[in-house]
């Protein structure tokens, strides 16, 4: 496969990594970004040969059989719909999106192309989400009951000080759309659809328009309950997701991404504990996961995991949580719809109204 970054800050180099420990199954061919000095300095990083500063011209000249969208987050819609329009398929970064209405924008390029767009999150992907998400199927857990979803990070005035960043209208949010989105994801892959969910937000600390703090109470179809807590202003920095079913406690604490070991089981019998400690398989949650997955589903020819409705799934989830914090009421899953101002405009919008 061929493939193409557009976006050569930090994130990139993620995905060039990834790209390099794959081998032989996906080969960097071009890269893409509006600023000439960095654009140069990724390309003899990453030994790529091909360089453009447009989007459009790479594509006609290319020909890339994937595009991995590594931009600042406004400009993901726009960019995936031009790569899927020109025959590639999409690998990109959270957030994909800022309303419902640009999801339907890229559902409906999807279906207009035959080519998927597939958002990153990486999560999803380790060995231990897929084993413990196998025992949750089959029961062999319990009943979920209570869930504890925890994104503790920090985030300095240094890090907002680049441009785009700290804003509605280019990041798409804050802590919970930039940092905690990804913890989040996993919750939702893991215990199902949620019902309702309620929240509150502030900017507390930091000088930008976006939260920096974010707490939420959520409901699941199954019953459970969840409790949120979305920061960027706590010094020990942690990522914690505690899972509470009528057998069986399990655990991961981590900070970017996990492994097997960042996982612990707790059972009423310990040797139910023992027995799942045992993970098959041993990727990690990390950005060569997700696109090992988005490469098996190309050449299968079926659609990626966090495309379409999944990815959707995750976009409803996130807007909801904005308009609960921002009205102050309980949202419910399904309740955004077209005429509802949070379904058509992004946050920014909907404050300044």
């Amino acid at each position: 496969m061929r493939t193409a970054i557009v976006g050569t800050g930090g994130i990139a180099r993620s995905h060039a990594e990834a790209i390099r420990q794959l081998g032989g199954q996906v080969q960097l061919v071009a890269a893409v970004d509006v600023d000439q000095p960095r654009l140069e300095q990724f390309r003899e990083m990453y030994g790529v040969t091909a360089g453009y500063t447009n989007i459009k011209d790479m594509l006609a000249s290319e020909r890339p059989d994937l595009v991995q969208i590594a931009t600042p987050p406004a400009l993901h819609v726009d960019l995936s719909i031009q790569a899927l329009e020109a025959g590639a398929w999409v690998l990109c970064e959270k957030p994909l999106c800022g309303s419902l209405a640009e999801m339907d924008r890229l559902q409906a390029a999807e279906a207009r192309t035959g080519r998927y767009c597939a958002v990153l999150f990486q999560w999803r992907f380790g060995a231990a989400a897929d084993h413990v998400r196998r025992l949750i199927q089959s029961h062999a857990l319990g009943r979920p009951l209570v869930a504890v979803c925890n994104t503790l990070w920090y985030r300095d005035d240094a890090y907002y000080a680049v441009p785009w960043r700290g804003t509605w209208a280019s990041e798409l949010g804050g802590a919970s759309t930039s940092q905690a989105i990804h913890i989040m994801d996993l919750l939702l892959h893991l215990l199902g659809d949620w019902s309702d969910v309620r929240a509150v937000m502030g900017t507390l600390e930091r000088r930008i328009e976006v939260e920096d703090v974010l707490l939420a109470m959520l409901r699941f179809d199954n019953g459970a309950l969840a409790s949120i807590t979305n920061s960027v202003l706590s010094p020990r920095q942690e990522s914690y997701l505690r899972l509470d079913f009528s057998k069986a406690t399990v655990e991961l604490t981590t900070l970017y991404g996990y492994g097997n070991e960042n996982w612990r089981f707790t059972a009423l019998d310990e040797h139910d504990a023992e027995r799942w400690a045992t993970i098959d398989g041993t990727a990690k949650a990390a950005h060569a996961s997700a696109l090992a997955h988005v490469l098996e589903c190309m050449r299968a020819g079926k659609q990626p995991l966090t495309s379409g409705s999944e990815a959707r799934r995750t976009v409803e989830f996130m807007i909801s949580l904005y308009k609960s914090a921002i009205t102050g009421q309980p949202v419910r899953r399904g309740s955004i719809q077209r005429d509802d101002p949070f379904y058509s405009v992004g946050t920014r919008e909907v404050l300044a109204t």
